[in-house]
């Protein structure tokens, strides 16, 4: 069911509060709020500081908010232009089934042909079926044969001191 009192905007500085909220809600729907090191004071050094390094798009309806698109921008090599990364698309439980979230995606759509991406890409959990059923729906596919890897703080941490600071 779809309504038409739904609106988009590009968060601000004040809205760090809210976009933590997003933030913890869907680490809570992944089961993942143990990992959430998200504050509102990294919130607003690092999507809205001297260099941002993400965007955000908010979704309200009426004057609710009801979700939000965290990206940012990453290149391809291959097809030499720019991306769009979601790093986090995420609809409050009590709104969802009213199209707020393919909304949001195909604003998402609307940025990256305007900037000139050749891409839109995301990750999404294996046990997530609603979300793969309706990213499928959309048209997006899954990466076979790709797998993601990740160096978290620890693993960074201690390369750079094996690497760097043992040859000063």
């Amino acid at each position: 069911m779809e309504t038409n009192n739904f609106s988009i905007r590009f968060a601000t500085q004040d809205d760090c509060q809210l976009i933590l909220r997003f933030i913890e809600g869907i680490a809570a729907y992944e089961k993942l709020s143990d990992q959430v090191e998200a504050s509102e004071e990294k919130i607003a050094e690092y999507l809205f500081g001297e260099k941002a390094f993400a965007e955000c798009l908010l979704g309200f309806e009426g004057n609710t908010p009801v979700g939000f698109a965290l990206f940012f921008h990453n290149y391809s090599t291959f097809v030499s232009r720019p991306g769009i990364y979601l790093e986090d698309l995420f609809i409050e439980p009590h709104f969802r089934a009213k199209g707020y979230g393919k909304k949001l995606l195909l604003e998402l759509v609307k940025i990256a042909k305007e900037r000139n991406c050749g891409r839109l890409e995301w990750s999404v959990l294996n046990w997530n079926k609603p979300a793969i059923d309706f990213y499928e729906s959309l048209g997006a596919v899954a990466m076979k044969g790709w797998t993601v890897y990740r160096l978290d703080e620890k693993a960074i941490e201690n390369l750079h001191t094996s690497y760097f600071k043992s040859k000063t």
